[in-house]
């Protein structure tokens, strides 16, 4: 099970598994308008779909904020080509 919280004093989504930092997607914000930049996962967490988990809590935080996704990072591009259920909210 992965905790998800969002830390916006390091501008990030952070993804804790029993308390350890596993998964990290960073982000910069302009207005309601939230830039993901960059998304990583320690290696020996890897292929476990951690990114993805993470991925999928940001983005229904950002829908129940009210805000849009412009997604930079090319695994967040990725991720939302393969979800249409988010097209709404992505810029």
């Amino acid at each position: 099970m992965i905790d998800v919280e969002r830390n916006d004093d390091l501008s990030r989504y952070e993804g804790r598994v029993n308390g350890e930092l596993v998964t990290v997607i960073n982000y910069g914000r302009r207005d309601d308008v939230l830039d993901i930049t960059h998304t990583r996962t320690r290696v020996r967490w890897r292929g476990r779909g951690l990114a993805g988990k993470v991925t999928t809590a940001a983005l229904a935080d950002i829908r129940a904020n009210g805000w849009r996704v412009h997604p930079i990072c090319p695994y967040t591009v990725s991720f939302l080509d393969s979800h249409p259920e988010y097209a709404d909210i992505r810029v």
